[in-house]
């Protein structure tokens, strides 16, 4: 959240109630990360005294068109949203900003207020949206990186299951790649993966004609639906897996159990009744180890057991012959020491007898008197 039916929300919003108003006042937030290689001071001047002509879109990412350049582009995030105060835009699913809220609220990143005195804001709490200024936002990156939008721009059929033929990749972190379809995101992936009946972690390569077609068809009902409601979640259909996905819960949807996988990176809502895995698979030995019989397993535990004899009765006369080569190295040093103190006590003796008999040969010598 938010995905291309909250953004084009936002836009339609915005291209009604804003376009042909002049920028009185604008306030940006003092946010390094979100206002991304522009200063606050630089975007306020960039767009006060400019007249809004337009409000456009591409995938998750919505832009101003200006009577000058350079544009302010919103990137969403996780938790971008743009708010008309007195105005409704969407039903946002997850909304930090309530009708009771402070205006604007502590959450903004931009306030804009236009010469009739209309006022909108763009909010992100989570501070994984992006605002910057561009000259030109549909041939800067991250916008001309883009693959076709979902809604503006959606494939053909028959492109489609040709560029799903050539991926070697899980059908929905396909989904969720901007440059292949732009507008995709996390709970869209999920609900028409649910519709077309198809397991989130499918080789996209692997699909069928029919898989190809019903994920095809799927997309654009979602999609289509989603927005034509403004995205208000009230008012999607109430056997869509959205309404139930949420939070790791368990539960079940239109009475089949729902599970959670990890698809794409990202935390994956899923009905194994209905979205099972075909053809090879993407994850690892997925396919089930067959059942031992009875006979089968007792004879599986008892060649466990004997391996298991065989391999400590090695370990432990491997064990004993280190401690008894310690031993024998042991008793060796013993040995060498009680040797060298023989000699030394040898090379006393001897020393011993030769000073006295140096000292008689020199007492022999001596002249008497």
């Amino acid at each position: 959240m938010p995905e291309l039916p909250e953004v084009e929300a936002a836009r339609r919003a915005l291209q009604e109630v804003c376009v042909g108003r002049r920028i009185r006042r604008c306030a940006a937030a003092p946010d390094s990360v979100v206002l991304s290689g522009v200063s606050p001071s630089r975007l306020e001047s960039a767009l006060v005294g400019r007249s809004i002509l337009e409000a456009k879109r591409k995938g998750k990412n919505l832009w101003l068109r200006l009577d000058e350049p350079p544009f302010p582009s919103f990137q969403f995030g996780m938790a971008g949203a743009i708010y008309i105060k007195g105005i409704p835009v969407t039903n946002y699913k997850r909304s930090v900003v309530q009708p009771t809220d402070e205006w604007p609220s502590k959450y903004s990143k931009v306030f804009v207020e236009l010469d009739d005195g209309i006022e909108f804001s763009f909010t992100d709490k989570r501070r994984f949206a992006r605002i910057r200024l561009l000259d030109d936002p549909e041939c800067m990156p991250p916008i001309s990186e883009l693959g076709p939008d979902a809604l503006f721009e959606p494939m053909q059929l028959d492109n489609f299951t040709d560029s799903l033929s050539k991926r070697k990749t899980g059908i929905k972190a396909l989904l969720l790649d901007q440059s292949f379809i732009s507008g995709i995101g996390n709970w869209i992936a999920d609900e028409v993966l649910y519709q077309a009946r198809i397991h989130p972690l499918q080789i996209a390569a692997n699909l069928s004609t029919e898989s190809c077609e019903s994920l095809h068809q799927s997309i654009n009902e979602v999609i289509k639906h989603a927005v034509e409601v403004d995205a208000d979640i009230s008012r999607f259909p109430s056997d869509w897996l959205f309404h139930v996905r949420w939070g790791k819960k368990p539960g079940d949807v239109n009475g089949k159990k729902i599970e959670f996988i990890t698809a794409g990176g990202r935390t994956t809502a899923y009905v194994p009744e209905l979205q099972k895995m075909m053809g090879t698979q993407l994850i690892k030995d997925s396919s089930p180890k067959p059942k031992l019989t009875r006979r089968e397993s007792t004879k599986s535990d008892n060649s466990a057991t004997e391996t298991r004899t065989k391999c400590e009765d090695v370990g432990k006369r491997e064990i004993s012959a280190k401690v008894a080569k310690k031993q024998e190295k042991g008793k060796t040093k013993i040995v060498q020491i009680e040797k060298d103190l023989n000699i030394d006590l040898v090379n006393a003796a001897s020393k011993k007898r030769a000073e006295v008999v140096v000292r008689s040969t020199r007492q022999r010598k001596r002249p008497t008197n």
